[in-house]
C-alpha cells in the first residue's frame, strides 16, 4: 500500500523502498486520540493505512479543522519538520486508525546515497504545497457553497466519516450555515 502510493509519485526500486522500510512503525491510534498533539515538534511523517485524520488548531478558543486526511494519504506538520520549531496544530484521529510512521530524520539521511528517494519526497512534498496552496485559494475565491461542493466531490463519503463540526470549521463557517447549504442540496 505504501509502496503504491510512492510509485504513483515517483517509482522507486526494491532496495530504495526497503531502505525507507527500516525507519517505519505501524501504530494503532484509537478514534479522537491525537497522533501528535498540539506543541509537539514534527519528527515524523505519517501515512494512513486505515482511518481519518484532521489537523486542527484553537483560535480563540475554537476548535478549527485545517486538512483531513484518508487511507492512502500522508498527513505531516511540514512547518515543524522542516523548520524544527514545536507546531501550533495537532493531528487527530476521528476514526480508529492504522497509520504508518516514517523516522523523517533518518529518511533524510538516505538522500544522499539514495536520490530517488530524495526525488520522490520532493515530489510529495510538491503535491501537498499545491493542495495547499489550492486550500488558501478556496477559501479566499470561493463561497461556502462552493467550497462544500468541492469538498464532496473529492470526499464523497465524508459526510459519513467526519461530524459535521468539523466538516463545518474545515469549510470556515458555522455548523448551522452547513445545515443550510445541506438542507439545498
Amino acid at each position: 500500500m505504501l509502496r503504491a502510493l510512492f510509485n504513483s509519485f515517483h517509482k522507486v526500486s526494491d532496495e530504495d523502498y526497503q531502505a525507507i522500510e527500516q525507519f517505519t512503525a505501524t501504530l494503532h491510534i484509537k478514534k479522537n486520540h491525537d497522533l501528535q498533539p498540539i506543541g509537539h515538534t514534527c519528527k515524523t511523517i505519517y501515512f494512513i493505512k486505515k482511518g481519518c485524520a484532521r489537523i486542527y488548531y484553537f483560535k480563540e478558543d475554537i476548535n478549527i479543522t485545517e486538512s483531513f486526511s484518508f487511507e492512502n494519504n500522508i498527513v505531516v506538520r511540514y512547518e515543524s519538520l522542516f523548520t524544527g520549531r514545536p507546531s501550533k496544530k495537532g493531528i487527530q484521529l476521528l476514526e480508529d486508525g492504522e497509520i504508518i510512521a516514517i523516522n523523517a530524520a533518518k529518511l533524510f539521511e538516505l538522500f544522499p546515497t539514495h536520490p530517488a528517494i530524495e526525488t520522490l519526497f520532493r515530489k510529495i512534498f510538491q503535491h501537498c504545497l499545491v493542495e495547499q496552496v489550492n486550500r488558501i485559494e478556496s477559501l479566499q475565491f470561493h463561497t461556502a457553497e462552493e467550497r462544500y461542493k468541492d469538498l464532496l466531490q473529492l470526499s464523497p463519503n465524508i459526510l459519513q466519516r467526519v461530524p459535521l463540526k468539523h466538516i463545518a470549521s474545515y469549510l470556515g463557517i458555522t455548523p448551522v450555515s452547513l445545515s443550510r447549504i445541506r438542507a439545498q442540496h
